[in-house]
């Protein structure tokens, strides 16, 4: 099984850790290229490639294909794949499930949720898996919560939040993924821990940042959530470029394409 040391992951994820989604050959070489961290191929692909409603229509089959094609563009940073909903259910079948990832080239799988993974994650750190956590909101669920709410508002809803991060460091997980978590809980759950947290909507007092890379790059133009910052216009630059393309066309029937 092709997975790196925790050794190695603590060489190469040195807070604070830069993490970014990437679903394809050329998005996650230029992550790479730029120094990225981590790169996550991410279960969100359900919305930003796929252009669905949430994460819960992606299969095993879909994150294989595309944590091979963000390998291929990999040199530097841990690739890590999401374990899609459905696709670790019990320790076995996550266990043959993150075998199907890290064969198509990830380094680690990430699972959503606390106690009730704590089967399968002692399963897949037993045979040597390298996992990171997801705490907070927990995309997959969305629809049995009916719909994206912040985690951590009540003082039991913080205590069970802090008490699972405890729970998943202690059986091996590499890092934690807090979504959507209340700042003061994220804080204090990153306090509690030895291994990283990386905040996604958590505040600044995490041990890193993810985000998705249309959200950072603006590619997205229809939605970005508000607690991300957009520092590129790729939609409008694309915009224009088709435009330009559109242009040449009507051109070319004066002068024709040039050579």
């Amino acid at each position: 099984m092709k997975s790196l040391s925790p050794s190695s992951f603590a060489d190469r994820l040195s807070p604070p850790i830069s993490a970014i989604t990437a679903y394809d050959y050329p998005t996650a070489r230029l992550c790479d290229e730029a120094g990225v961290q981590l790169i996550l191929v991410g279960d969100s692909l359900g919305m930003m490639v796929a252009g669905g409603e949430d994460t819960t229509s992606v299969t095993l089959e879909q994150m294989v294909y595309h944590t091979t094609i963000v390998r291929r563009g990999v040199t530097r940073a841990v690739v890590v794949a999401d374990l899609p909903i459905h696709s670790y259910d019990s320790p076995i079948q996550a266990l043959a499930s993150a075998g199907r990832l890290v064969e198509a080239g990830a380094d680690a799988v990430k699972l959503e949720g606390g106690f009730e993974q704590m089967g399968q994650v002692e399963a897949l750190v037993g045979k040597g898996f390298q996992v990171c956590g997801h705490l907070g909101m927990l995309p997959q669920h969305v629809r049995e919560e009916g719909g994206y709410r912040k985690k951590g508002r009540s003082e039991a809803e913080a205590k069970s939040l802090v008490e699972a991060a405890v729970a998943l460091e202690s059986a091996g997980v590499f890092a934690i993924v807090l979504e959507s978590v209340v700042e003061e809980v994220a804080a204090e759950v990153t306090a509690r821990l030895r291994i990283p947290t990386i905040g996604i909507g958590s505040g600044h007092r995490c041990g890193g940042q993810v985000r998705v890379v249309h959200d950072v790059t603006g590619a997205f133009p229809w939605f970005v959530p508000p607690f991300a910052k957009t520092h590129g216009n790729v939609a409008e630059v694309t915009r224009q470029a088709l435009s330009a393309f559109l242009e040449e066309v009507l051109d070319s029937h004066r002068t024709g394409f040039p050579d």
